[in-house]
């Protein structure tokens, strides 16, 4: 391999050097057929074959002299301004390639490189800085995924080997048996979310927009979780405005109202209240979902609508983090927004806006 890559290098050079001799032959021969057509000319000098001869033999030395200068000349140039960087960046690209994404290529120096070689080496830089990102994410989702996993299945474990339990009564029977129903249905729910999250995230599900009534809407919504609310005796105060009307996708925006009335039933304790209200300002209608649960620290609330991140973690038994992700994301393709409000032991509240039609 070695000798073959030497005899590549001798058989590219001598190309170099061809295309150099072929180009200052041809300049000088031009140059002294001109000079002696002017000089017979102008002087009436008459070169005999001998006079030829030897100039012939001086300007084909000459030319050999020169387009070996201009190769080498045109090495040095190439080694120092393109295959100096070009290398860099292979070695960079072979280092991403074994999975090193925290390798970086340095600018080459302005001086005596072309520019492009700066701009490809900026654009390089950035690729490996998002495969990086990629790469993190990629793991960190793996290793939530069967951290999510692992609890159900434990749980349905668990009440299977008691069911295996010999003269078990009818009444703890029905009660394991609801154990792995409620595993495997939340299994179910996290490859639910999982799926629609990866389907949005990739562009894969288009808004199939249409005019509708928000304020009925928001009402079908909250009556779905009529026997939630009444089984931990909360309260309900509703100020929903009638007949506000909204462009937006129907199925992904119940998407929303599910979540944030869901997490704010699962966070209000017995006896707490949870607000909706529904406000038209301007051009946009404003729900806000309120509740009087635990709340959340600033810091809590800044990575709240990350995929897998539970701020409260002994509720993590009733969801899996995706839901608020979710959420965010659709959203984002309504071209809406939303935003959380919260306090350590007063409550939080998430406030939605849409556009209206």
């Amino acid at each position: 391999m070695k000798v073959h890559g030497r005899i590549r290098v001798v058989l590219k050079w001598l190309n170099h050097y061809f295309i150099f001799f072929l180009l200052v032959a041809f300049v000088i021969t031009c140059c002294t057929m001109l000079f002696v057509s002017i000089l017979e000319t102008s002087l009436a000098i008459t070169l005999t074959e001998a006079d030829i001869t030897a100039a012939a033999k001086i300007t084909f030395w000459n030319v050999a002299l020169l387009s070996l200068i201009f190769t080498v000349v045109d090495s040095v140039r190439r080694k120092l301004t393109v295959e100096r960087p070009v290398k860099c960046i292979t070695d960079a690209a072979e280092k991403i390639i074994r999975g090193d994404f925290s390798v970086r290529v340095k600018p080459q120096s302005r001086f005596g490189t072309d520019e492009t070689f700066n701009r490809v080496i900026e654009c390089f830089n950035k690729m490996a800085e998002e495969l990086g990102s990629v790469e993190t994410l990629r793991t960190d989702f793996i290793a939530n995924v069967s951290h999510e996993m692992k609890t159900p299945l434990a749980v349905m474990q668990n009440y299977g080997t008691l069911l295996q339990t010999p003269g078990l009564s009818e009444s703890d029977r029905i009660e394991y048996a609801k154990g792995v129903t409620d595993g495997s249905r939340r299994m179910a729910d996290m490859m639910t979310n999982i799926l629609k999250l990866n389907r949005l995230e990739n562009q894969q599900i288009y808004p199939e927009v249409s005019e509708f009534d928000l304020s009925e809407q928001l009402c079908v919504c909250l009556l779905a979780y009529e026997h939630v609310w009444e089984k931990a005796e909360i309260e309900i105060d509703t100020d929903i405005a009638e007949n506000i009307q909204v462009r937006a996708d129907a199925e992904l925006l119940s998407h929303v109202w599910t979540n944030l009335f869901s997490n704010a039933f699962k966070f209000t304790p017995p006896g707490g209240t949870v607000s909706v209200s529904l406000t038209a300002v301007e051009n946009y209608a404003i729900v806000k979902v309120t509740d009087t649960g635990c709340g959340m620290t600033p810091e809590v609330g800044a990575h709240i609508f990350e995929k897998f991140y539970q701020g409260d973690t002994s509720h993590s038994v009733q969801g899996n983090g995706l839901g608020l992700a979710l959420v965010k994301r659709v959203m984002d393709i309504m071209q809406g927004e939303i935003s959380v409000e919260s306090a350590v032991g007063k409550g939080t509240a998430f406030t939605v806006k849409i556009k209206r039609a």
